[in-house]
């Protein structure tokens, strides 16, 4: 593992944070200053500052956000942040991004080669979101959203839509583009009023509440590394 992996893995700071660390001469790898392609193996002592530290276990934590909190460890703006609602011992980060107005299933982790590849469209992860729109549509507008749509960065890949409801829309996508699913509505003509993403690579919600969070079990985090190819 690169020594900036490790730092953050150790909670002492993000990757980019790590590097300026490790580029400040602070950072220790047996005793030998840490160079930016350091490798870290298991038995390696790492220090900062000369205290040696230890390496944080993995953890995994499905929140259920809320509208108004930011997608971020911090804001400059002084706005609640999603990794302020998660009561974790370990330093997680959040998995891709939700508008600030958008709820539903976000991932926090610190294993950062599996939330490398969730965010990859290589591995066609499942993100569900019901939107809320303007205006009533039908089949034809749900044909042109399986199709894909003209929008900003050229054509979306094909979605899975389908009507939920009056005036609402389920989608599934596997990309992940800034603001994706408002900009495929507004393409259509039915701009979001609403939206909200009940599940993330098969994590549902059932039972969490807005801002409620709880850890994954074992099986969920193998059906996800199975699924990035990390097993099997």
């Amino acid at each position: 593992m690169r020594l900036n992996a490790w730092l953050a893995r150790a909670g002492v700071a993000s990757r980019r944070g790590a590097d300026e660390l490790i580029k400040s001469g602070r950072v220790t790898v047996n005793g030998q200053v840490g160079q930016l392609n350091t490798i870290v193996e298991p038995r390696d002592q790492v220090a900062l500052d000369g205290r040696n530290l230890a390496k944080q276990g993995l953890a995994y934590v499905l929140l259920h956000k809320p509208a108004g909190t930011v997608t971020t460890a911090k804001d400059p703006q002084g706005r609640p942040t999603v990794v302020q609602l998660v009561d974790s011992p370990a330093r997680v980060v959040p998995v891709g991004r939700l508008d600030a107005d958008t709820t539903g299933a976000l991932l926090l982790t610190n294993d950062g080669e599996l939330a490398n590849r969730l965010a990859h469209p290589r591995y066609e992860i499942d993100k569900v979101y019901v939107a809320e729109v303007q205006g009533e549509f039908g089949e034809a507008v749900l044909q042109k959203l399986r199709r894909g749509v003209e929008i900003e960065g050229g054509v979306s890949a094909p979605a899975e839509a389908r009507r939920v409801g009056r005036g609402r829309i389920e989608l599934t996508l596997h990309e992940g583009r800034k603001h994706q699913v408002k900009l495929m509505l507004a393409a259509v003509g039915h701009p979001v009023k609403k939206l909200h993403r009940p599940s993330y690579a098969g994590l549902e919600l059932k039972g969490l509440a807005p801002g409620a969070s709880r850890e994954l079990t074992r099986v969920e985090i193998e059906r996800l590394r199975r699924a990035t190819g990390l097993v099997g």
